[in-house]
């Protein structure tokens, strides 16, 4: 029978199943509610006379605005940059507190502190900090803190002025506050790896270097898939610091807002939405595809 296994894995895991089997029915049913009605808008048209359905009327007119085109090279670069460096600032961390130390459940406790403050809040006080040209940082670039008095520059940074700016500070926000949890699923994936690998590899004589690229990364893999792949899903649909640091320079997540409730457009606010789950499921694959290639290369290595 070829569903026995199947049925008997089941049978094991009867009671799991009926207590997350509500919850499961529950988000899947919505999503794929959201899903329908969302796809639905993006491809119907409302013309002067009659609603056209399927049209791609919605799509072309984005890919002529310019406002759109600029929002989505701002998103690619905000995403790029951004996801490999979520990986190395949670895998330098993890690596930091990975080792037992005196004071190690201290510093533990304060890498995860971001966590605990909301995003908003965040984005808030780095509004203020980065505000112009009264700013904090203004005031200490400038020598007028009474504990920084050295000066480094004359007149205060407009640091929202342009897009460079105003999104490095986004993602800079976004980086702190959600270190803690590349932090942790990279910990848990080094936690994991058994010692007698890595001190059999120092006996016969291999370098840190070599313990480094050919037993630890290839043993990380998983958690540093899943660490590129939930970061760089977050970061295509940022919104809260993006809104509120850049909202002169907008992603395509917060040009689905304006394009909803600025340009009145329900139908291209979904067409935007459309574009950024296709360009989300093509960048999980291509990761996905990629560390599989390097997984392959560093082992032949």
């Amino acid at each position: 029978m070829p569903f026995l296994p199947f049925i008997r894995t089941v049978r094991k895991n009867i009671y799991g199943i009926i207590i997350l089997l509500p919850a499961f029915l529950y988000l899947a049913g919505f999503s794929l509610i959201i899903l329908f009605t969302v796809t639905q808008m993006a491809f119907t048209y409302a013309g002067t006379e009659k609603i056209f359905f399927p049209a791609l009327q919605n799509f072309v007119k984005l890919a002529q605005s310019p406002e759109f085109r600029s929002a989505l090279l701002r998103t690619i670069l905000f995403t790029v940059a951004g996801t490999p460096l979520e990986l190395l600032i949670g895998m330098a961390a993890a690596f930091l507190v990975v080792k037992k130390f005196k004071g190690r459940g201290v510093i533990r406790s304060i890498f995860i502190l971001p966590l605990a403050i909301p995003a908003i809040v965040t984005a808030i006080i780095l509004y203020i900090l980065f505000d112009f040209p009264g700013g904090h940082i203004n005031e200490i670039i400038m020598g007028r803190h009474a504990f920084f008095p050295c000066q480094f520059v004359e007149y205060p940074v407009d640091w929202r002025g342009s897009a460079f700016s105003a999104l490095a500070v986004s993602l800079a926000g976004k980086l702190w506050r959600d270190m803690p949890i590349s932090m942790l699923i990279i910990l848990a994936g080094l936690q994991s790896i058994e010692k007698d690998q890595t001190e059999a590899a120092a006996t016969l004589g291999a370098s840190s270097f070599h313990i480094f690229f050919k037993i630890t990364i290839p043993l990380l893999s998983p958690a540093i898939a899943t660490v590129l792949v939930l970061r760089s899903i977050e970061l295509w649909k940022e919104f809260i610091f993006p809104y509120i640091l850049a909202g002169s320079y907008p992603l395509l997540s917060t040009l689905i807002e304006r394009a909803y409730h600025e340009w009145r457009s329900p139908n291209e606010a979904s067409a935007i939405a459309v574009v950024l789950l296709v360009l989300i499921i093509t960048c999980t694959m291509c990761i996905y595809y990629m560390l599989a290639y390097l997984k392959k290369r560093l082992v032949r290595i």
